[in-house]
């Protein structure tokens, strides 16, 4: 199996080989120390405060699983400096205009949708025809990457930064040819929470993008309520031009922190979609493998894979025993089948309405069933892979999934 890095422009592929060199002799360029990062980022806004600082710990531990675990190839280490100075800029800059603007700080975020579940389960799908319904506002590529100033209705389809983003994630499919393939970007598109939560640092952007296992393992383990606190203020600041009735928020980590969302979001409403998870493993790994040799010329598809499976059984087994602990479970929540999404999904958004209380209208059922007619599938490629071009059985592995299983009838 090839993976992008042997694919990529020559260009690309001699600058890396540069890197390599230069590594030999012991320089490692662009610094990837988070002073370093700290001081570019003012340096570029001319701004200071960053706010609360408790996002300084995960900045300094991704920094150092960038340099000792990720491997990176210069074009990877140049892209995690833009990548890490960005999220930063982001936290001066809405820090900055939050002090500017008292109507951000009055913004309610109220009653919000999260569309939650394994990679691969419908998610996207799912999120997406939510984003129709015209009482629905969900954050978009372009705002959430370039949020100053926040988004105004009447330029939202016309906003010179959507042609802006647009450059740069076409250049992802140069880095990484047949992401799209896997999974579709847009500027225009609806955005993943991992985006928002990026600027404080303790993400799975940066999990799926990079081969940092230690840096995942430990953000596990941390209590997320300062990272949902900014994921709050990140949306009041999306709404604070325009506004709906409802935020639609999606991505698959959120199931590992359910009890940080609802002390956030009290009144949150919760789909959570299902899938047998060795149905998705190997459509996981090899997404991971390609994102990973983007910005690596030194991967192992096998490791990969065995952390993912370690990573997301991990996050099932957190979500459960969350979601098990609340006393509301049975109204908070809505379960989904992959296979139901895939049959009707028009009919199970249907039934979650009715569940949530939601109004489901004409306009919205409409604009939704519009979507499905033309959104091609396999648009950008289709995309091939096998458990065991990673290593991984159902014997071997399925017994990290038993209780999930169990529950949910795998």
């Amino acid at each position: 199996m090839r993976y992008p890095s042997a694919q990529q422009p020559l260009a690309i592929k001699l600058i890396n080989r540069l890197g390599r060199g230069l590594r030999a002799i012991g320089i490692a360029v662009p610094s990837l120390s988070p002073q370093s990062l700290l001081s570019k980022a003012k340096k570029q806004t001319g701004l200071n405060d960053f706010g609360d600082e408790s996002f300084l710990p995960a900045l300094n531990r991704l920094c150092q699983s960038l340099d000792r675990e990720a491997k990176l190839s210069q074009i990877g280490r140049i892209a995690a400096q833009g990548m890490l100075i960005d999220n930063l800029k982001i936290r001066l800059q809405l820090t900055a205009y939050r002090k500017q603007r008292p109507e951000v700080v009055q913004q309610n975020i109220q009653r919000p949708l999260f569309v939650l579940g394994l990679p691969r389960t419908g998610t996207t799908i799912l999120y997406e025809l939510l984003a129709q319904d015209p009482a629905h506002r969900s954050p978009v590529s372009w705002e959430v990457a370039q949020p100053m100033p926040p988004a105004h209705p009447d330029t939202f389809s016309s906003d010179p930064r959507i042609a802006e983003i647009e450059k740069v994630l076409q250049k992802t499919e140069i880095l990484a040819p047949g992401f799209k393939a896997i999974h579709e970007i847009g500027s225009q598109l609806p955005q993943e929470c991992v985006a928002i939560l990026a600027s404080h640092f303790i993400s799975d952007q940066y999990g799926a993008t990079f081969f940092i296992p230690q840096y995942r393992e430990w953000t596990s383990h941390q209590d997320m309520a300062k990272a949902y606190a900014w994921h709050y203020q990140f949306l009041q600041h999306l709404q604070v031009d325009y506004s709906k009735q409802r935020w639609v928020l999606k991505t698959p980590p959120h199931l590992a922190y359910l009890d940080a969302i609802v002390k956030q979001y009290p009144d949150a409403a919760i789909i959570q979609t299902h899938r047998d998870p060795m149905d998705v493993m190997g459509s996981i790994s090899s997404l991971s493998c390609t994102l990973h040799s983007a910005f690596s010329d030194d991967i192992d598809p096998m490791e990969i894979a065995a952390n993912e499976v370690i990573f997301f059984s991990g996050m099932l087994k957190a979500g459960m025993a969350q979601r098990d602990a609340m006393p509301d479970k049975d109204s908070r929540f809505f379960d989904v089948q992959f296979s139901d999404i895939i049959t009707d999904p028009i009919a199970i958004i249907d039934n979650l309405y009715q569940h949530f209380g939601f109004d489901f209208s004409t306009e919205a059922r409409q604009a939704m069933q519009h979507y499905l007619d033309h959104r091609p599938r396999d648009k950008h490629g289709t995309h091939q892979y096998t458990l065991e071009d990673f290593g991984l059985s159902r014997k071997a592995h399925n017994p990290l999934f038993q209780e999930y299983n169990q529950r949910y009838g795998f």
